[in-house]
């Protein structure tokens, strides 16, 4: 049986899987992490500048401390300390919040105060920052790291024959597909792909404003879809900013970004109101497709899904990074269980665990971004009071609240071990 597991993919989730396979792992097996971008990042005629920031959950801030890496990344992470949701047409010169979310407060009216989480849910980490850090750390612990793809993974059985882009052919264990939604590995598996397509792009771009967004996260939703306001660390010369994930229809998105900017920056300003202050525009806009989608099954002969090669879904809730960093604690602490047992780490039944611990939560979230999308991006008259009056009640049900909190953290339940913080 080969000592050699082989990731595929070396995003967020593939790279925190690799390091947790490392660490737990130590000498008694060979980590490799196959992606064409490590030669992007090494040669600065070909790097891709990277201006996006992601939402690091709390469980996920857990998972990133017990391996060490959470120190490095939080110096210029900005935590999310209130969320507040409101429910808007575009043209309303008043949008009143109908549910906050947040840490704390020293006033009366917050009559849950001592029954909500004391430590902020989410932090936003800049992209490059949470890839340099990941990318030290995967190098000091002596994970083989390869600029580029995994072309195929035939499995055996004992062992599955990975050939690489350069014509390099290895033996592994097993092999971790964790190279996207349009995954070659999971394609060339044979593993059907169940997806639908929302006809509505996410337009993103970082804005500068003149006053203090204080930690607050705002989510707006308008009938075209959500438009959410997320907190960023202040730029080098101290400048505020915040990063914008706007929702519409593909059209009117290819439109806005065809737009001149003056224009563009109007209808922004229409959506983003003027209450941090005048705004402009510090990166971006760009546009991506949004959809739902989801594997038929997360694991095949030595082959495991993760990531986004496993699941697509809608961002209104600002999950999905949150999900593949699920999936590598759960993949993590079978493998390395396994292992410690002196088992095959690619056996059907070790993978068929992971598979079992993740894909019902997976679909379960699916199921609630997608209702939630589909029940927020209209503007039927009954519909919105119905909701404006749920959003209303939950804002006054403590117990009900805390639930929605803890979830959004990602600390509902206890889960694998290093999203409680502990190591494997």
């Amino acid at each position: 049986m080969s000592m050699r597991i082989v990731i595929a993919g070396a995003g967020l989730a593939g790279s925190a899987l690799a390091l947790a396979l490392k660490q737990a792992l130590g000498q008694a097996y060979e980590v490799v992490v196959a992606d064409p971008a490590y030669a992007r990042r090494s040669h600065p005629a070909t790097r891709v500048s990277d201006d996006r920031a992601f939402a690091i959950s709390a469980a996920g801030q857990r998972m990133f401390r017990a391996l060490g890496v959470w120190e490095g990344m939080s110096a210029g992470a900005q935590p999310i300390r209130e969320m507040v949701v409101t429910d808007s047409r575009t043209r309303d010169v008043v949008r009143p919040g109908y549910l906050t979310f947040g840490m704390p407060r020293n006033t009366a009216r917050d009559i849950a105060a001592e029954q909500m989480p004391t430590s902020p849910f989410a932090h936003m980490v800049w992209s490059r920052v949470i890839n340099t850090v990941l990318s030290k750390a995967l190098q000091d612990a002596g994970v083989v790291m390869r600029p580029e793809a995994v072309l195929s993974a035939e499995a055996g059985d004992v062992s599955t024959m990975v050939t690489f882009a350069s014509g390099d052919q290895q033996k592994a264990a097993c092999v971790v597909a964790a190279d996207g939604a349009r995954s070659r590995l999971r394609e060339r598996a044979g593993i059907g792909w169940i997806t639908s397509d929302y006809n509505q792009s996410g337009i993103v771009a970082t804005i500068g404003h003149e006053r203090d967004h204080q930690g607050r996260a705002i989510e707006h939703f308008l009938p075209a879809g959500p438009f959410a306001m997320l907190p960023l660390p202040q730029d080098d010369k101290g400048g505020f900013q915040s990063s914008i994930v706007w929702t519409e229809s593909t059209a009117d998105a290819d439109a806005m970004l065809a737009a001149h900017p003056d224009d563009f920056l109007q209808e922004l300003e229409s959506r983003f109101g003027l209450q941090l202050g005048a705004l402009h525009l510090v990166s971006g806009p760009k546009a991506y497709p949004l959809s739902f989608g989801i594997a038929r099954r997360f694991a095949a002969d030595r082959l495991a899904l993760l990531g986004d090669a496993a699941h697509v879904i809608h961002p209104i809730a600002g999950q999905g990074l949150n999900l593949g960093l699920k999936d590598a604690a759960a993949l993590a602490q079978s493998v390395v269980e396994a292992a410690r047992l002196g088992l095959d780490v690619g056996s059907r039944a070790v993978l068929d665990s992971y598979q079992a611990a993740r894909r019902f939560d997976t679909m379960a979230m699916g199921v609630v971004t997608d209702g939630l999308n589909r029940l927020f991006s209209n503007d039927v008259t009954p519909v919105r009071l119905a909701r404006d009056l749920g959003l209303g009640l939950v804002d006054r049900m403590p117990g009900l609240k805390r639930f929605f909190i803890e979830e959004a953290a990602g600390l509902r339940d206890r889960g694998p071990r290093l999203l409680r913080g502990d190591a494997i």
